[in-house]
């Protein structure tokens, strides 16, 4: 009698579960190239912890002989780390250079403010620049008052004197007065003065009318040019106001970088 002897078959092999450590090695590598740009900080801590926990799971994977990548795994993990460290000086990079540029903007404001004028140092007999330091905090400046910037950049308005426009003058109406004024930009900075950038505009009465500027062969033009360190520049502009204003509104800006500043003066 024989008998027939059957092996039984072998237990089908148990695949191994290398993704973890995989997903935490390609995180690893994408978070530490980022980490290299400060203002990615964001994404390198983010793919940072991702990649880290992903390989302290895949290396308990490892452990218990369900995964075979160990050194896969491993490198993920410490490339997650060092994405966190990167991400970490990025960030105090990042918040550096942001504070340093809002300290700059506050100071360019600050040095752009113009200082109470009766703090200015005109010289007295100065055509067109002395400082009568008349004008209270909160009020226009007076006719001769000059508004002076922290960059020593120094802006006079003259008292207004009557003026006859010409025939074909354009933004005189017919019935309405003109006055002209001197404006004296004076640089005493170290730097030199964009002149073109300055900015005029009027308002005349008391319910503050627009004062149209008036362009003819004698007014109109703006400054031109630069005006180096030291030197003066002298504009003479004419405003058309009705008949009955007794004040005339005259406000100057020197530019995008400075606050405007107002003179209040009297019509005669």
């Amino acid at each position: 009698m024989s008998y027939d002897t059957q092996v039984p078959p072998a237990a089908p092999r148990q695949a191994m579960r290398n993704g973890l450590g995989t997903a935490a090695l390609i995180l690893g590598i994408i978070g530490t190239l980022s980490g290299l740009i400060p203002l990615l900080f964001w994404l390198a801590g983010t793919l940072g912890v991702i990649a880290l926990i992903l390989g302290l799971v895949g290396k308990g994977r490892v452990k218990r002989g369900e995964a075979n990548n160990k050194g896969v795994t491993l490198t993920g993990a410490i490339l997650g780390l060092v994405s966190l460290i990167l991400a970490t000086v990025g960030l105090i990079i990042t918040v550096t250079a942001v504070s340093d540029a809002v300290e700059e903007i506050d100071k360019s404001i600050k040095d752009a403010a113009p200082q109470d004028p009766t703090k200015a140092g005109g010289s007295s007999g100065d055509a067109g620049t002395t400082d009568k330091g008349t004008a209270d905090k909160g009020k226009g400046l007076a006719d001769g008052d000059s508004s002076v910037y922290d960059d020593k950049l120094k802006i006079t308005v003259s008292d207004p004197k009557a003026y006859t426009a010409s025939e074909y003058a354009v933004g005189h109406t017919k019935g309405n007065k003109a006055y002209q004024v001197t404006v004296v930009v004076e640089n005493g900075g170290t730097k030199k003065f964009d002149a073109v950038g300055v900015l005029l505009s009027a308002r005349a009465g008391a319910e503050g009318v627009e004062a149209e500027q008036i362009f003819d062969e004698k007014v109109g033009a703006g400054f031109q040019g630069s005006v180096l360190p030291g030197k003066k520049a002298t504009l003479t502009v004419a405003f058309d106001t009705p008949k009955a204003a007794k004040t005339l509104s005259v406000e100057v800006n020197p530019g995008f970088d400075y606050n405007p500043s107002q003179w209040e003066l009297k019509l005669g």
